[in-house]
């Protein structure tokens, strides 16, 4: 994995601490704008970390919902 990879990563994931702390599900976007003054490139490689993590959720929320329907009789 490239630095930049590294660095956005590690970026990442402490970005969804603070939001999971403060509920504030839009900070995300806050730190980009900081990141994008100084390296466009660690932004965009950012961005699509945060993107992917955010996939990823939304996923295995859908997993989970669709698993407890199956057990209520309710697979809609």
């Amino acid at each position: 994995m490239s630095l930049t990879q590294e660095l956005a990563d590690r970026l990442a994931e402490d970005t969804f601490k603070v939001m999971k702390a403060t509920g504030d599900d839009r900070f995300f976007m806050e730190v980009a704008k900081v990141i994008g003054a100084s390296s466009t490139t660690l932004e965009e490689a950012y961005l699509t970390s945060v993107r992917v993590r955010m996939a990823e959720r939304r996923a295995r929320q859908f997993i989970l919902e669709r698993l407890e329907g199956s057990a209520t009789g309710d697979e809609t």
